[in-house]
C-alpha cells in the first residue's frame, strides 16, 4: 500500500482538535490526557484535565498527594484504579528517575499504568466519538513519541480500526497475535521525522472519520483513496 502518512498528515494538521495537552505536550500532560481520556470523551475529561494540573502541576506534586484529595479530583471520572496507578507511577518516577518520566519506551512500559494495557484493566470500548478505547492502550508509545519524539508506535482501538478498514482484515483486533500484525503496518507507515504527529493523527481520524459507530465518514477521509475496505465496500 502507499505510505498513508503524507495524507494522513496534512488532514490532521488541517482538522485537528486544538486541546491543551497538545498545545503544551510535555510529558506528565501527554500522560495524564491519555490516561483520563481512556473510556471517557474528551469533552467529559478536559474539565477534570484542568482541575487536576491546576491542583497537582507536576509528578512531584502528583507522587505527594493525600489518597483522599487525589480521589476527589478523579471524582466522576471513573475506573479509580486509573488514577491509584498514576500515583503509583508518579512515585516510582520520583524515587527512580529524579520526577520527571524516562525518554525510554521499554522504561515507561514498565511503569504502572503506563504499558500496554489500560490502566483500569479491562473494560468496554466505548461507543461515543472522541473517548480513548482501552484495546490494548499504549499510553507509553503515546508519551514516547508525542513528548520525547521517539519512533515508536501508540496503537489503540481508533488506530486498530483505521488499519482494520485501511487493510479490508476483518480479524479480531483483540487477538494479541493480530495487534501485533497491525502495530507493523502502523510502524511501516510512520514518517521518523514526525512519529508523535502520525500517531496522533491516527487517533484523530479513528475519533472523528473513522468511527466505531454506523458507517466511517468516508467522504470526509483523507485516506479513502488508499483505503481497501471502502474500495470493497466492507467499511
Amino acid at each position: 500500500m502507499e505510505n498513508i502518512s503524507p495524507a494522513l498528515l496534512h488532514w490532521f494538521h488541517a482538522n485537528h482538535r486544538i486541546l491543551p495537552f497538545r498545545s503544551d505536550p510535555t510529558p506528565y500532560h501527554v500522560w495524564l490526557s491519555e490516561i483520563m481520556l481512556q473510556q471517557t470523551r474528551v469533552s467529559a475529561a478536559l474539565p477534570y484535565y484542568e482541575r487536576f494540573l491546576a491542583a497537582l502541576p507536576d509528578i512531584p506534586a502528583l507522587a505527594a498527594c493525600e489518597e483522599e484529595k487525589l480521589h476527589k479530583l478523579w471524582e466522576g471520572l471513573g475506573y479509580y484504579s486509573r488514577v491509584r496507578n498514576l500515583q503509583k507511577a508518579a512515585k516510582l518516577v520520583c524515587a527512580q528517575y529524579g520526577g520527571e518520566l524516562p525518554a525510554d519506551y521499554d522504561a515507561l512500559r514498565a511503569l504502572p499504568g503506563i504499558g500496554d494495557s489500560p490502566a483500569g484493566g479491562p473494560a468496554p470500548t466505548p461507543l461515543c466519538p472522541g473517548a480513548r478505547p482501552g484495546i490494548g492502550d499504549d499510553t507509553a508509545g503515546a508519551i514516547a513519541s508525542i513528548s520525547f519524539g521517539l519512533p515508536v508506535p501508540a496503537v489503540d482501538g481508533n488506530v486498530l480500526r483505521v488499519f482494520s478498514r485501511l487493510y479490508n482484515d476483518d480479524r479480531l483486533i483483540t487477538d494479541p497475535k493480530v495487534k501485533r500484525t497491525f502495530t507493523a503496518r502502523v510502524m511501516e507507515h510512520q514518517p521518523p521525522a514526525a512519529p508523535g504527529d502520525y500517531n496522533q493523527a491516527l487517533m484523530e481520524l479513528g475519533a472523528l472519520v473513522c468511527v466505531p459507530n454506523g458507517a466511517p465518514l468516508c467522504a470526509q477521509c483523507p485516506l479513502a483513496h488508499l483505503c481497501a475496505a471502502h474500495a470493497a465496500g466492507t467499511a
